[in-house]
C-alpha cells in the first residue's frame, strides 16, 4: 500500500482532484492500519522496530538540534572510537555536553563506527568528556544505540569492563546535570555505562536490557531461535521499564515509529532533553548527587519474578 501511495504521488499531477482524493483515502487506511499493528506490538515486535536500520542515529539527532557542536577526540590514553561521538554543543540556546553511540546508516559508515559497539578506549573518551563536563559546570546529555559494548579479544586485552565500571563509578560523582535517552538499542553494560544519569528516557519503541534477546536465549536454552520467548519475559520495552521504574519517561514516536517521520522524532527529543534540563537546573548539586544515588540503589525493589 505504502509503495502503490509512493508511486501515486511520484506520477500524479497535482491538480488532479480525484488522483487527489484516492490518495487521501489511502493515506487513511495505511494509518489506520498503522495504529491497530503499532497498538499490538509483542516485546519482540518492538526489538525489531528498534533494531530497523532506517531509525534516526545519533548523528540525525546531532544534526537536527545540536549549534555549535564542536567534537573533541580520543581518550589521551590509546586512541580515538569513532563508536562514540562527543563535544560542546548548545540546544536551544543551552550549552552543554553531548555524547551519543553512532551505529552508522551505510555499510561504510557502519564499519567506521564498529556498527555503535565501543571498545575500551571509546568509554574512556565518555569518561574524559564527563570530567570535562564537570570542571565547566555543563549538562551532559547521553544518547544510546548500541547492541553493546565490542566483544572482541583486543577489547578485553584493553580493559573492556574496567573502562565501563569506571565510567558508571564517576557518574555517581558527577555534579553536572546528567540526562540520558536510549534512542534504539539499549544493550547490556555498553548501554549502562551511560545510562546512569539522573533522567533515563527511552524512545517509545527502544528497548533496554542486561543482554540482547538472542543471548539470553542462548544461554537459557542453548538456542537462540528462542529470542521471541526470551524478549518476552526480559521486560525490555519502554513500558515495562518504566512501571519498574527504571526509567523516567517515555517519549512518544510518530505513528509507526521514529522512522517514518525522523524531524517529528528528533523534535519530541529535544523537548523532552530540554524539559529535563529546566527541570534539573531546580535541583541542587547536594540532592542531585544524592537522588542519583538514590535512584539506581533503589531498582529491583518493586521486582517481582
Amino acid at each position: 500500500m505504502e509503495k502503490q501511495l509512493s508511486d501515486l504521488r511520484t506520477s500524479a499531477k497535482l491538480n488532479d482532484i480525484n488522483v487527489a482524493s484516492v490518495i487521501s483515502k489511502l493515506q487513511e487506511k495505511i494509518d489506520k492500519l498503522l495504529k491497530q499493528i503499532y497498538s499490538k506490538l509483542t516485546p519482540w515486535d518492538i526489538v525489531q522496530v528498534a533494531r530497523l536500520p532506517e531509525r534516526p542515529k545519533f548523528s540525525d539527532y546531532l544534526n537536527g538540534f545540536c549549534d555549535n557542536f564542536i567534537e573533541l577526540s580520543g581518550d589521551r590514553l590509546f586512541g580515538d572510537d569513532r563508536a562514540i561521538i562527543g563535544g560542546f554543543a548548545t540546544i536551544d540556546g543551552q550549552k552543554c555536553i553531548i555524547i551519543g553511540q553512532e551505529k552508522g546508516s551505510d555499510t561504510e559508515s557502519r564499519i567506521e563506527h564498529n556498527f555503535g559497539m565501543p571498545m575500551p578506549e571509546g568509554y574512556r573518551k565518555v569518561l574524559r568528556l564527563m570530567e570535562l563536563a564537570d570542571r565547566f559546570n555543563l549538562p551532559i546529555i547521553n544518547m544510546i544505540d548500541t547492541s553493546g559494548a565490542y566483544p572482541g579479544l583486543e577489547s578485553e586485552e584493553r580493559g573492556q569492563a574496567e573502562s565501563i565500571a569506571r565510567c558508571i563509578e564517576k557518574s555517581f560523582s558527577v555534579k553536572s546535570p546528567m540526562i540520558s535517552i536510549i534512542i534504539g538499542e539499549g544493550g547490556s553494560g555498553g548501554a549502562v555505562a551511560m545510562a546512569t544519569t539522573d533522567y533515563v528516557l527511552m524512545l517509545e519503541y527502544s528497548i533496554y536490557s542486561v543482554i540482547s534477546p538472542e543471548g539470553c536465549a542462548s544461554i537459557l536454552w542453548k538456542d537462540d531461535s528462542k529470542a521471541p520467548i526470551a524478549a518476552s519475559i526480559q521486560h525490555i520495552t519502554a513500558q515495562q521499564l518504566h512501571e519498574l521504574n527504571v526509567i523516567d519517561d517515555i517519549i512518544k514516536e510518530p505513528l509507526g515509529g521514529a522512522h517514518r517521520n525522523k524531524q517529528l522524532a528528533i523534535e519530541s527529543v529535544k523537548n523532552s532533553i530540554l524539559q529535563y534540563l529546566n527541570k534539573s537546573k531546580l535541583i541542587t548539586i547536594k540532592e542531585r548527587i544524592k537522588n542519583r544515588r538514590n535512584k539506581f540503589q533503589s531498582m529491583g525493589n518493586n521486582y517481582i519474578i
